[in-house]
């Protein structure tokens, strides 16, 4: 398909398709000498090179490899993940057994998992939902700690987000819900929007879930070091982009989609930036900024670029921040050159904050000649909570056996700091049980456990932050 006269759709791309290959056959694959261009795993057009797709053979190996498992084990975990959060809110006492048992002699669902009452292992691993009252309005820290409440709150369910921004922040709901994904052929994407209001600046906070423990979807979408190069904007995380609302039709993104006739969730990106202009249009004090965790933090960086490509130019001069947790990298050479320009020249500030061996912000990989790049400057927190403003991360690439010891070391001086947080810092700094166990999962897989949102709440509140960026 000639997509050369649509100057949003993709000049090149990549794209690995797991479900067409086997276990076997994928490892046949690896150790023989079939070139991958052959192979219908790999869909991909004649710009990509044959010789330099197959020197990133390993990559490519490793990323299907972790895909065709995440889909072996994706009903398992689905079901896994059910017992446990069940398991975890009838301990809490947010379930009533006896319910359970009559709706499971009834037929009818065992539990209403879109109550207000229901809470993720997200929340179970850290139950805060009450704002840092000491952090107020005119303090430098206050929209990154709130960003980082919000991307908490957004692995809830869309009840319990409604209930804790209204009743216990005081703010409103303007939008919440699942969007499409074009690819997988479902609402996969999950956002919402909120708006803090005060009395001389309105703040719209748009907020993308990120990847949840036992969504297998989403693991695959982290693994996938597929790529699309758009115009001006260059190469870029073709999983992320699917997320956001890329469309299939034309492998690109067309600046205006039938919104009327597909019958399905809307796209992310569209639904969110015609919300917006809808809001800020004739409100001259509103501004928004965009955040997330994780997956999250992926798409929430790619919103606005997706915005400089459209010429948002009403947008991108109300978009005040965006802060990103835990994040992967998302892009090229080219996608962080244009970004960083295009960023500053918006006066937009973009805070990427990496907390001590986060595994996730050092993947995909950083190697030599591979796609993906950071850009931006990274606010990193050491397990003290210190902050250090720096280019990249240490340990910039997770799979170093230099930094094993220093991982695992760090691993258990934060397990023992757990039993020392209330005394430290006070008795809404305790630590459970259950954030204890993935403690002891960060000594087998280090960095694992830095992930979870309850340091990254502790950063935002305990460590400082730099006024203005440079």
């Amino acid at each position: 398909m000639d997509h050369s006269s649509d100057k949003f759709a993709a000049t090149g791309f990549l794209f690995l398709q797991p479900k067409n290959i086997g276990f076997f056959e994928l490892f046949r694959v690896y150790f023989g000498t079939t070139k991958l261009h052959k192979e219908n795993f790999v869909q991909c057009n004649e710009v990509v090179e044959e010789d330099s797709l197959d020197e990133y053979k390993s990559l490519v190996f490793v990323s299907l490899l972790l895909q065709k498992l995440m889909l072996l084990f994706k009903y398992p975990l689905k079901y896994l993940g059910f017992t446990i959060e069940l398991f975890l809110n009838l301990a809490s006492g947010n379930c009533n057994i006896f319910q359970i048992i009559s709706n499971l002699l009834q037929g009818k669902e065992l539990v209403d998992t879109n109550s207000a009452d229901y809470v993720s292992i997200i929340g179970h691993l850290d139950n805060r939902v009450e704002l840092d009252k000491r952090i107020q309005r005119d303090d430098p820290k206050y929209n990154v700690a709130l960003s980082m409440m919000a991307s908490k709150a957004a692995y809830e369910n869309q009840a319990f987000i409604r209930d804790t921004v209204e009743n216990h922040w005081k703010m409103e709901v303007v939008a919440s819900g699942d969007y499409w994904n074009d690819f997988e052929g479902e609402a996969t994407t999950q956002a919402y929007v909120l708006l803090n209001k005060s009395d001389n600046h309105d703040t719209y906070i748009v907020t993308f879930r990120g990847t949840e423990f036992f969504d297998a979807d989403q693991w695959s979408c982290d693994f996938d070091i597929s790529w699309l190069e758009l115009p001006s904007l260059g190469k870029t995380h073709a999983g992320f982009m699917k997320a956001l609302g890329l469309q299939k039709s034309n492998m690109g993104w067309p600046k205006e989609i039938d919104k009327n006739n597909h019958g399905h969730a809307p796209e992310a990106y569209y639904f969110i930036r015609d919300l917006l202009k809808k809001h800020l249009d004739g409100n001259d004090k509103a501004k928004f900024i965009v955040t997330g965790h994780s997956l999250g933090g992926a798409l929430a960086i790619l919103f606005p670029a997706i915005l400089i490509l459209h010429e948002e130019t009403f947008l991108l001069e109300r978009l005040e921040g965006v802060y990103t947790f835990g994040q992967p990298r998302v892009g090229g050479d080219i996608f962080s050159k244009y970004m960083e320009k295009n960023l500053k020249e918006n006066g937009v500030m973009f805070y990427r904050i990496v907390y001590s061996y986060d595994i996730v912000p050092r993947l995909p990989p950083d190697y030599k000649d591979i796609l993906f790049r950071h850009f931006g400057t990274c606010l990193y927190y050491d397990r003290n909570y210190n902050c250090k403003k720096m280019q990249e991360e240490p340990n910039k690439n997770y799979f170093s056996l230099s930094e094993i010891i220093p991982m695992s070391l760090n691993a258990f001086c934060e397990l023992i700091r757990s039993f020392f947080m209330v005394s430290r810092y006070g008795s809404e700094y305790q630590e459970g049980w259950l954030l204890r166990i993935f403690r002891l999962v960060g000594l087998v897989i280090p960095g694992a456990s830095n992930h979870i949102p309850q340091d990254y709440v502790n950063a935002t509140r305990l460590g400082s932050i730099p006024s203005k960026m440079d």
